[in-house]
Order: C-alpha cells, then sequence, then structure tokens
C-alpha cells in the first residue's frame, strides 16, 4: 500500500487496488469527478463485467486503484491514545486493465508490438488505463470533487507511482492512457510519459435553435444532400424515434445486441460486449442510455445506441436487418445532431474513424493518450516515431479543415 505524508494535521492518503466493482463503493466512485464522459461510471463497467466483457478470459483484466483519506484521529482510552473514527473516504481513482493483446483500443500499437516481438522482447502484458473498448475521451484520473490544487497533486503523485508499480507486479512491458483530456496528457508528460497525438471527428453546438438552423451555417451544395439524405431515408420506413433507456423493451434490447453483432460480423470485427450487456446497462444507466430506432411494418429494422450526459452525447454502436440508403447517416449523426440541439448539449461524439463525417458537420478535434515503455530501446524509438506522428497528424487536420462544409466568409 502506497502513502502519503498527511495532507492535514489528521488525514493520511494511501492505496488501495482491487479487481472487482464489488470492492468499490458506487456511490463515492460516481460522485468522483468524471467530467463529460460516462464510460467510467459504475454503471457502464458493471455492464461490462456482469456479462463477462472484461474480466476473466475477456482480455481485459481490471485494477481499480483507489485513494483514501484515512479518518480523522479522535482522542480516546486510558493513555490518551489517538483511535481512529468513521471510515476511509474515496478521494481519487484510476481504472488499469492488464491486456495480452491491443484490441479494442483505438489508439493502434499493434507496429510497437511488431517492432518490440522481432527484437525478441515481450510486449505482452501491458498495462492500459482506459475506458474499456471505447474510444471516447474522458478523465482517466478521477478526483473527489473537494479536492483543492495541493490534494489533486497528492492524489496525482500517489496514483502514477501506483500505476508503475502494478505495471511492475504484473510484468507489464508498457503503460498506455487513452483517451486522456489535454490537461491529463500534460501532466502525465511530466511523470515521464510520451504523448500521443490522434484525432477524430466531433461535433460541437453553436447554441443552434433547430436542425435547420444548423444546416443554413453549410454550404448550398452539403446542405442540399443532407435534406436529400435524411428525406431518403425517412421515406423508406415507417417510423424513426428515441427510446430512454428505462422505457426499452426487451425486444428492443434484443435488436440492439444483434445490431452490434451484425455489424461486427459484417465489417470483419470482434465482439467485444457479451451478451447481456445492452439489458444490464439500460438497467444501470436508464437516464444516460437512449436507442434511436427506425420501423417498418411494427417491427424495428435498425438502430443506434447513444449515451447522454448533462453536457454531451456520445454515438456508440449501431446497425440494422437490412441495407437502406442513408439510414446509418440518419440514424447515427443527423438524429444524434439534432437530440444535441434540442437538449442543448454542447459536444457530440460519434465514435472512432470516418472522414465521411467530415462532410456532414462533425470537425477535427485533437484526441490525447500517454504512453511508457520499459525497455529504453524501445522507448526511444517510440519516442522519434511519435514526433514524426504528429507533425503528419497536424497536416492531416490542417488539410482535412480545407474541405469542411461550413460555409467560408463569402456565404458559399
Amino acid at each position: 500500500m502506497i502513502k502519503s505524508p498527511p495532507h492535514h494535521e489528521s488525514r493520511t492518503l494511501s492505496v488501495r487496488v482491487v479487481d472487482e466493482l464489488s470492492g468499490v463503493n458506487p456511490a463515492e466512485w460516481d460522485a468522483l469527478e468524471h467530467g463529460d464522459s460516462p464510460f467510467l461510471r459504475t454503471g457502464f463497467l458493471r455492464a461490462l463485467e456482469s456479462s463477462g466483457s472484461i474480466g476473466a478470459g475477456s482480455g481485459w483484466d481490471p485494477s481499480y486503484l483507489l485513494v483514501e483519506a484515512q479518518p480523522a484521529q479522535s482522542g480516546g482510552g486510558a493513555q490518551g491514545a489517538e483511535e481512529p473514527s468513521g471510515r476511509p473516504r474515496l478521494r481519487g481513482a484510476v481504472a488499469c486493465f492488464r491486456k495480452e493483446h491491443s484490441y479494442g483500443e483505438y489508439i493502434f500499437d499493434f507496429g510497437w508490438a511488431r517492432a518490440s516481438m522481432r527484437a525478441g522482447l515481450p510486449y505482452y502484458p501491458k498495462l492500459v488505463v482506459a475506458a474499456p473498448v471505447t474510444p471516447a475521451t474522458g478523465r482517466r484520473l478521477l478526483f473527489a470533487s473537494d479536492a483543492g490544487p495541493e490534494e489533486r497533486q497528492q492524489i496525482v503523485t500517489l496514483l502514477c507511482a501506483a500505476v508503475r508499480e502494478l505495471a511492475d507486479a504484473q510484468q507489464c512491458s508498457s503503460i498506455h492512457w487513452l483517451f486522456t483530456t489535454a490537461e491529463e496528457q500534460r501532466v502525465l508528460e511530466q511523470h515521464g510519459y510520451l504523448s500521443r497525438a490522434s484525432f477524430q471527428f466531433h461535433w460541437h453546438n453553436a447554441g443552434y435553435g433547430d436542425f435547420e438552423t444548423f444546416a443554413s451555417t453549410l454550404s448550398s451544395r452539403k446542405r442540399k444532400q443532407i435534406r436529400k439524405e435524411r428525406r431518403r431515408a425517412r421515406d423508406a420506413v415507417d417510423a424513426i424515434d428515441l427510446v430512454r433507456g428505462r422505457e426499452l423493451s426487451s425486444a428492443d434490447l434484443d435488436a440492439l445486441d444483434r445490431f452490434y453483432r451484425t455489424t461486427t460480423a459484417r465489417h470483419g470485427g470482434e465482439a467485444y460486449l457479451r451478451p447481456g450487456f445492452f439489458t444490464v446497462l439500460a438497467e444501470s444507466m436508464p437516464d444516460e442510455v437512449c436507442f434511436v430506432r427506425a420501423s417498418r411494418a411494427e417491427r424495428v429494422i435498425a438502430g443506434a445506441l447513444y449515451l447522454e450526459t448533462g453536457t454531451a452525447l456520445y454515438g456508440r454502436y449501431w446497425g440494422c436487418s437490412e441495407e437502406i440508403e442513408f439510414l446509418h447517416f440518419e440514424l447515427a449523426y443527423y438524429q444524434g445532431i439534432e437530440h444535441c440541439i434540442r437538449r442543448g448539449l454542447s459536444l457530440f461524439e460519434a465514435g472512432a474513424q470516418g472522414e465521411h463525417k467530415l462532410l456532414r458537420g462533425f470537425s477535427p478535434s485533437q484526441t490525447y493518450s500517454s504512453h511508457w515503455i520499459r525497455h529504453p530501446g524501445l522507448r526511444d524509438g517510440v519516442r522519434r516515431f511519435l514526433l514524426e506522428e504528429s507533425t503528419s497528424v497536424q497536416a492531416y487536420m490542417e488539410e482535412l479543415d480545407r474541405f469542411t462544409p461550413y460555409k467560408r466568409q463569402n456565404g458559399t
């Protein structure tokens, strides 16, 4: 157990490691600052864990690092000895995962693994700090909301040391913090991590009154294209509606699971989410889950899953039982944009990759990760690669910006 000096005269912070959510107080964990993202809240993690999507045999073996404040001391006893009162309080945390592969991360290091193994260096296992199988930016260093700057610095120091100790204990070759915030990347750089630049396409709400107001900011050609896509998709189905998590029927959940597996198989991917995940997710996060579904002849034929927080919307999984032109764009993008406008949400992340999002109003947005490599030779090679990659990523983002669908200064 790692301990810090007392933060106040009667408080000591220490780190405890647990391997299952049952060892975490859910109310205290969810009370930590998660920012916009819902993907490290206990509801999402519980759905992953209870369905077997993380844990034994999944390739995502969790360890939850908990920074706790020991209870205040109170005088007592015949000799005036001090005894603890109350129980430890959770002040910070990190979710780590030991991995034997690099699948489901979306910050790709397969080339590093091949180079390592060609040199006779084992690359796996490795330690990943991330929201499992979820390429969405979010806080990875979680703090109690009332923690001041000095205590936060203590917590960061303790957690960074604990993550390194865990990597040593589990004989991991490297540590990878994925889809962190920009601030976290700067902090991790101070702790010896290499910074990596990447990007996704995000939609940002500029205070639009409705979808047509948003569309009016696009060039005439792109605006007409989007209107055509929406009209064609809607005309091909009987209804499109949004259902909140607590209103989802077992048929809806079965359809969502089926769509997920169909899409994964169609694209030659790996179905990381095990059966039962969506049912538990809807039960444990009923206010965050939204299912946008398309029906025809009283049958759900396509759908997209979203998770909503107070400020952001996250598009996760899409699928269909039959191919309908432009229906993917309508359910996975345009319905999400419309929902953000209606709910006053400032950010819409619709998933990884996809240059086709650019022409539909999404903008190239920086994403961040940080990496520590144990072997000095491999670390130096990765460092040089990241410097070159950063230049290429920046140049590509600037090139993409030339093709933005938004009106230029001349109004076209």
